[in-house]
């Protein structure tokens, strides 16, 4: 099985693109679904919330108040560097443990939705391919401002808080071109997902974990015969 990352920039049309894939019949994991479950009311992350920053990012309910929340971190380095460290190690535990699941299920390819891909850059060398979504400024503008109800000025804010568009196009294997229509943008990721299918990819892994698994069987065979040896001796 092989890894391939989809991403783009904060209104972009990742969320769209994504749907167009599972659609297809793609096998996904979507990183932010699996940040919402890692916070939820008594798991390991929400603890640390709590204890870090205190009661007043949580409704009354006991969920988290992600708008709070995000209202504290953004335009704070040292807090969004407090907050990162608590999330994402319980993030990749459960991304690690689905992607296993899906390789012992034999799929071909995972998709990963990983909308800070290239800022964080911690999963960018176990994926095969990249997937970037991209759009002008101008669209992500107008779409994040009419998304979020945002001013001009925190819109903007929002944008450039991320990388550049132009560089994570400049990274992707890929780039999918979500400025047109949205039959444009469908007949992009059918060519795309066609050619996800026929790539030999997959091979090069299932090769390694064969080759290792031949190493290990004649590393018993070699011990146990040793073993007999010295037992005749």
């Amino acid at each position: 099985m092989f890894l391939v990352a989809l991403t783009g920039g904060i209104a972009s049309g990742k969320s769209t693109v994504s749907s167009m894939f599972n659609e297809l019949g793609c096998p996904l994991l979507d990183a932010d679904l699996v940040a919402r479950e890692v916070v939820e009311p008594g798991k390991t992350a929400w603890k640390k919330i709590r204890k870090t920053f205190g009661d007043v990012v949580f409704l009354e309910d006991g969920t988290l108040n992600r708008e709070k929340l995000g209202e504290i971190v953004f335009g704070n380095s040292e807090k969004r560097k407090l907050l990162n460290g608590i999330t994402h190690p319980e993030i990749y535990k459960v991304m690690i443990r689905r992607i296993l699941w899906y390789m012992l299920k034999g799929s071909q390819f995972l998709m990963l939705d990983l909308p800070l891909l290239f800022e964080s850059a911690k999963m960018v060398p176990y994926m095969t391919f990249t997937i970037v979504v991209s759009c002008s400024e101008e669209q992500q503008l107008h779409r994040l401002m009419k998304r979020n109800n945002f001013s001009e000025e925190e819109a903007m804010a929002r944008i450039k808080s991320q990388m550049p568009l132009e560089e994570k196009c400049r990274r992707a294997t890929y780039v999918i071109d979500n400025s047109n229509s949205i039959e444009d943008t469908q007949k992009q990721v059918r060519i795309l997902h066609e050619k996800l299918q026929r790539s030999k990819a997959h091979w090069k892994p299932r090769l390694i974990i064969l080759s290792i698994v031949v190493i290990l069987i004649g590393f018993g065979f070699f011990f146990g015969r040793m073993n007999k040896i010295e037992n005749a001796l």
